[in-house]
């Protein structure tokens, strides 16, 4: 029998076996690159994760014969329902054994807990925040997942997610190109050489970590207009985006990090991230002086490098900005060794980017997919 226990987050043994089970799901699994389980705590607490600022969550373990078979977080994101005028839970942080009996026992309890609140439907794996996956992943099962910017799961959570009852509500592609066959259409290398010598937009790089977080607050706003037509859309708060960049500033060489400029005005943003799974793995998801110091290290011998984050505000894409984008991604990923790029979670909905995207020579190489049920 199976038996569900509703995290407190203040029961130390409960919240090491949510941390812990996916340890013993994925063990030697070579794919599977851990979250950082501070992260992960902290999402399960009020007083740590600025997601609660405006919204609730709890976290579900399943149990079986006194050990933890599954868990889930189920969430009610009330500046997104009141945005989008929705009445959805969404869930994440999902780890299950291959037994549907487990599927059944933790959506049950998610069930249970969103009708209380009156929502009508449930919809994830979506994040806590601004930065991590979306998704469970549907196809490419044999790839490395990169760092923590998606989720990684067996081929059983699909197929439970289904026969439970789950829909497709929509999928993430990643792609990858080889580097070294990795070519600008000429006509986009032209566009945005004459938008560089025009003189009005400009591109911002970074040398350090600190001249970055001077202008995180900025990034973060300008993302929230950049993105306000996506599905999953709402405005990220002042803290929610402070949490982002010092995550970004983590795993991010500043060198790779651009921004596009209209004179002091921001207006378009491109992250790029050397792949330091290899480091978190090693240090299986624990942050500390010495693992830092290997993520740094880590990073300069990366062989691949993550494009996860790429935007212009609307009103300059007529004006050379998406051009200028492409441009510098270019010389971004061939600016040092690596072999290979990889775009990361580009939602179906992002039509255009996903077409431009295999003009260039990109395969897609991993789908996560969000599903959907009525409750």
């Amino acid at each position: 029998m199976i038996k569900i226990e509703k995290i407190n987050r203040q029961d130390r043994k409960l919240v090491g076996e949510f941390v812990e089970l996916p340890y013993r799901l994925y063990q030697g699994v070579p794919q599977w690159v851990p979250f950082m389980k501070v992260d992960v705590r902290n999402m399960l607490d009020p007083k740590k994760h600025p997601f609660y600022e405006h919204s609730d969550a709890q976290a579900f373990l399943a149990v079986r014969n006194g050990q933890t078979v599954g868990r889930v977080a189920v969430m009610e994101n009330r500046l997104y329902n009141q945005v989008q005028n929705k009445k959805v839970a969404s869930f994440d942080l999902l780890e299950s054994e291959n037994d549907l009996d487990v599927i059944k026992a933790l959506f049950g309890a998610a069930k249970e807990w969103a009708d209380q609140r009156e929502l009508t439907q449930m919809i994830g794996p979506k994040p806590f925040g601004l930065g991590d996956g979306y998704g469970i992943l549907v196809d490419g099962f044999d790839k490395r997942q990169m760092m923590i910017m998606m989720n990684y799961n067996l081929p059983y959570l699909p197929r439970l997610m289904e026969e439970y009852g789950f829909e497709k509500e929509v999928d993430f592609v990643s792609c990858q190109i080889e580097i070294s066959k990795f070519s600008m259409p000429e006509k986009v290398k032209r566009v945005a050489e004459r938008v560089l010598e025009k003189g009005t937009i400009s591109v911002r790089g970074f040398k350090t970590r600190s001249e970055l977080r001077t202008v995180g607050k900025e990034i973060g706003e300008i993302y929230n207009k950049v993105f306000v037509k996506n599905w999953e859309y709402y405005p990220y708060t002042k803290r929610e985006i402070e949490t982002a960049i010092e995550n970004v500033i983590l795993f991010a060489d500043p060198r790779m990090i651009k921004v596009l400029m209209d004179g002091e005005k921001i207006i378009g943003f491109l992250f790029a991230f050397p792949d330091v799974s290899r480091a978190i793995q090693r240090h299986k998801g624990q942050l500390n002086p010495i693992s830092i110091l290997d993520l740094l290290r880590e990073a300069k011998r990366a062989d691949i490098v993550s494009v996860n984050g790429m935007g212009v505000m609307e009103e300059y894409h007529g004006r050379g900005g998406n051009a200028l984008l492409y441009y510098e991604m270019e010389k971004t990923v061939k600016s040092r060794h690596f072999k290979y790029a990889e775009f990361t979670q580009v939602a179906e909905s992002a039509e255009q980017m996903r077409k431009d995207l295999i003009t260039l020579g990109g395969a897609e190489v991993k789908n996560h997919r969000v599903y959907r049920i009525n409750i």
